[in-house]
């Protein structure tokens, strides 16, 4: 039996858009995205493609690397 993982993420999105100081609704139009999609992308309830992480670490001036934190649960 193969004993699969299962990889769940957090985000520090909330943490940068304060920074900028911009709603969920100013960072969704940055990217092109609705402010429901930046909601459940805040709360890891939606798994980013690598091109819409991209656009938000793009717009946050961050990396994907700092912005999305992935870990491997058993």
């Amino acid at each position: 039996m193969v004993n699969m993982k299962k990889t769940s993420f957090k985000t520090k999105i909330k943490a940068y858009r304060a920074k900028f100081d911009w709603t969920q609704e100013d960072l969704a139009q940055r990217v092109n995205v609705s402010r429901e999609t930046i909601t459940y992308l805040e709360k890891g309830k939606y798994n980013p493609s690598l091109l819409l992480a991209h656009n938000v670490a793009k717009a946050l001036q961050t990396t994907i690397e700092d912005l999305f934190e992935f870990n491997d649960e058993e």
